[in-house]
């Protein structure tokens, strides 16, 4: 991972720090005016790290960065409305960022060294796009066991909820073929929404550090999803020098 790519990154971690540390401290017009700034900073660093393509796996990651910046910004607002539309917005990103992981399986060279990939060997051996037994079973059983705690508390809600949970623990367990970053920010996903979903229906439920929890799952996992399909767009593709820097003298 080079420097230049870290600090492409640099202002959404930054940024996540002081939001983090504004559901601390407050105030709360603060913790919203950073929270709207978060995705799109994402998606700059995305831009940047991956210029100058634009091809479809690009446009699906910036698709689902649209989709949960629509889903932070409409979360904001009370109301049981207000929460389906935030719905929505992440349930897109998810089904964005399901797409991204399969086009990515199917598109990428076998498993052996990026010397080797680059010359084509071991093209044949191509990663399967799908999860392992293992890994469907256990999101299988996170989605089971979920919906039988909440769903005598959701009412008119436990259809979308139901939905959500099915495309949220789907696109965790596809996450888990695109590599360690990836596979990790699935998870904080499912951990992240989880926390959220168990504070607002389930009763009794509170702890001091709430919001802090679901939002530091959340940055996590949407700042180590897009560094890990950047990382693998670029392997894929190396990006070309600069204008004006030379290029690495190469062997006849």
């Amino acid at each position: 991972m080079t420097d230049r790519l870290l600090r492409l990154f640099l202002p959404y971690v930054l940024v996540s720090l002081v939001h983090l540390a504004l559901l601390v401290t407050g105030p709360a017009w603060a913790v919203t005016a950073t929270k709207a700034l978060l995705m799109p900073l994402l998606a700059v660093a995305v831009l940047l790290a991956v210029q100058p393509r634009r091809d479809a796996p690009v446009l699906l990651l910036l698709l689902a960065l649209a989709g949960s910046w629509a889903g932070d910004i409409l979360l904001t607002f009370p109301g049981e409305l207000w929460f389906v539309a935030g719905l929505l917005g992440f349930l897109g990103a998810h089904v964005a960022y399901l797409v991204l992981f399969v086009r990515l399986a199917r598109r990428a060279p076998g498993e052996g060294t990026p010397t080797e990939a680059a010359a084509g060997i071991g093209a044949t051996k191509r990663r399967e796009p799908w999860p392992r037994p293992l890994v469907i079973a256990v999101f299988a059983a996170w989605y089971t066991g979920f919906l039988l705690l909440l769903a005598p508390h959701l009412g008119a809600l436990l259809a979308p909820v139901a939905l959500y949970g099915l495309v949220l623990g789907t696109m965790a367990a596809f996450a888990s073929t695109r590599g360690a970053l990836v596979a990790v920010g699935g998870a904080l996903f499912v951990v992240s929404d989880s926390v959220l979903a168990l504070g607002r229906f389930l009763p009794g439920y509170e702890f001091a550090a709430h919001d802090l929890v679901v939002m530091t799952t959340y940055l996590a996992a949407q700042g180590l999803i897009a560094l890990g399909v950047v990382r693998a767009l670029r392997a894929e593709a190396p990006i070309p020098p600069a204008p004006g820097r030379p290029t690495p003298a190469t062997a006849p």
